[in-house]
C-alpha cells in the first residue's frame, strides 16, 4: 500500500467513524458529546472494532440515564433520612446486611489505592435494591411516603431499571423497548420524586 492509498484508507475510517457517530445520535457540531479527541486518543478508539463501538455508544447514553437515575435515587435517600435523623441517619436506618455489605465493597476498594473509588460515603456502595429496602423498610417508610406514596410502586421502578442497568454494566445491548421501558419508569419517578 502506497502513501496515497494509506492516507485515502485513514480519510476513510475517519469518515465511517464520524457516519456511525452520527447515527449515534452523540454528534453536537463538530465534537462529539460522547468523546472528546484526546480521550478517544487515549483510549485508542480507532483500533476498535467500530460496529461494536456503534453499539457501545447508544449503550452509553442509556448508562448515562441509568447512572444519573441511580445517583438521583441515592440523594433522595441520604436527604430524606439526613433530615430525619441527621447525622446518624445511616446506622439507625440502614440495616446491618446492607451497612455490612457497603463497607465491605468499600474497604475492597481501598485496598486497590491506585484507582479512583466510587466515594466517600458508604451509600454510593449501595444497589438500587438496598435502596429500594431502605425506603421500605417500615421504620423508614413514614418519611418517604410523602414523596413516593407506595413503596411496591418504588420497588417496580428499581426492579426494572436495575434488570436494565446490569445488561449494560456486562457489556450487553438492550433492545429498544427495554430502553424506552427505563425512559417511562425515570419520567414517571422525576414526576412523583423530583430530580
Amino acid at each position: 500500500m502506497n502513501e496515497t492509498d494509506r492516507l485515502y484508507a485513514f480519510v476513510f475510517r475517519g469518515e465511517l467513524a464520524k457516519e456511525a457517530l452520527a447515527k449515534t445520535g452523540f454528534v453536537r457540531g463538530e465534537q462529539s458529546a460522547f468523546l472528546e479527541a484526546e480521550t478517544a486518543n487515549d483510549l485508542s478508539i480507532s483500533y476498535l472494532d467500530q460496529a461494536l463501538l456503534t453499539s457501545a455508544k447508544r449503550m452509553a447514553a442509556v448508562y448515562a440515564a441509568v447512572a444519573t437515575f441511580e445517583n438521583s435515587a441515592r440523594r433522595l435517600v441520604q436527604t430524606v433520612l439526613l433530615d430525619a435523623k441527621k447525622d446518624n441517619w445511616w446506622d439507625e436506618c440502614v440495616s446491618k446486611n446492607i451497612r455490612d455489605r457497603a463497607e465491605s465493597r468499600q474497604n475492597e476498594e481501598k485496598k486497590i489505592k491506585w484507582h479512583t473509588q466510587r466515594g466517600q460515603d458508604l451509600i454510593n456502595y449501595t444497589e438500587l435494591r438496598d435502596l429500594s429496602n431502605v425506603i421500605q423498610n417500615s421504620n423508614n417508610w413514614p418519611f418517604f411516603e410523602p414523596h413516593v406514596r407506595s413503596a411496591e410502586w418504588v420497588r417496580s421502578i428499581f426492579d426494572v431499571i436495575e434488570r436494565s442497568r446490569n445488561v449494560i454494566m456486562h457489556s450487553g445491548t438492550l433492545e429498544r423497548e427495554d430502553i424506552q421501558r427505563i425512559g417511562i419508569n425515570i419520567r414517571d419517578w422525576i414526576k412523583q420524586v423530583g430530580a
